[in-house]
């Protein structure tokens, strides 16, 4: 058995762990939204507490036009640690015109970009009508198959539609992640029968709402599962000490890992190495950096 959560969790946010000789395990967060306004005073910092906790490689998310040009900025800026998403967040998606998809269909197909989103659909905030989601996401799932790269899904109280949408156009998607998945079991079989991988952020480290997916990961394949903070939101409840700010940052991911795997009752290690496998197989980044 894994040592009780409250103890493993403090170790595997604490730099002074690790060393050249025991270095960190190398972990990749896939979905930061680093181009957010939060980290514009101390981004480099961000990116340098990551790394010395093992957060090595990092996927920035795109949930809008303006968003996914400094996401591509920021990889460009560090192509051997990042990557990024080309996309519009169901929010958003009624500023989704002819000229925007236009745009987006020439960012998808830059290196900078490995997968296609944040897409989906939301109906919990219900900022874009339910008719321009569902536009705005069949065009970004097409999209994702001309350019024959995954799709990075979002989706909130709108499992029907969205079930009925992928399956209209899964057969020609290369593959994709729920991400920053929060649902029951049912509904992470039905991503999974989807051949879908699934996102587990800080959500399973709030012990009132999160609860349920201590059990729920437990059910998802090890080749299915992927990790992310979705920083600067989502910040574990559950961190000791207490942080400062209510921002999330990425270096708070061996948090998460560390939670998911007590609740499977494996070792931290071997997760860190699945999830990072799997990461860099459905987004095809290649381990030497280049892009």
């Amino acid at each position: 058995m894994a040592p009780k959560i409250t103890q493993t969790l403090q170790m595997t946010v604490d730099p002074t762990r690790f060393s050249a000789t025991s270095p960190a395990p190398a972990l990749l967060d896939i979905g930061i939204n680093l181009a957010h306004d939060s980290f514009d005073q101390d981004r480099d910092a961000v990116i340098q507490r990551a790394a010395q906790v093992g957060v090595t490689r990092m996927l920035i998310t795109g949930s809008s036009l303006a968003s996914t040009h400094t996401a591509i900025a920021l990889v460009q800026k560090h192509p051997e640690q990042m990557r990024c998403t080309a996309g519009v967040h169901p929010h958003h998606a009624v500023d989704l015109d002819a000229t925007q998809l236009q745009a987006f269909n020439q960012l998808a197909r830059r290196p900078e970009v490995v997968a296609v989103g944040e897409c989906g659909l939301d109906y919990f905030r219900n900022f874009s009508p339910h008719e321009a989601q569902i536009a705005a996401f069949e065009a970004q799932l097409q999209l994702a198959a001309q350019v024959r790269k995954p799709v990075f899904l979002h989706q909130r109280d709108a499992h029907e539609d969205f079930m009925r949408v992928m399956g209209k156009h899964r057969a020609q998607l290369t593959g994709g992640v729920a991400h920053c998945f929060t649902a029951g079991l049912d509904e992470a079989r039905a991503y999974l029968d989807l051949d879908l991988y699934i996102g587990i952020t800080g959500w399973i480290c709030d012990e009132r709402r999160g609860h349920h997916l201590r059990e729920v990961v437990r059910h998802i394949p090890a080749d299915r599962l992927l990790i992310e903070t979705d920083a600067p939101y989502l910040l574990p409840r559950d961190l000791q000490p207490k942080p400062h700010s209510r921002r999330n940052e990425p270096m708070y991911l061996p948090h998460v890992l560390a939670a998911i795997a007590e609740a499977r009752g494996e070792r931290f290690e071997a997760l860190a190495e699945i999830t990072t496998e799997n990461a860099l197989r459905l987004f095809d980044w290649k381990q030497d950096g280049e892009l």
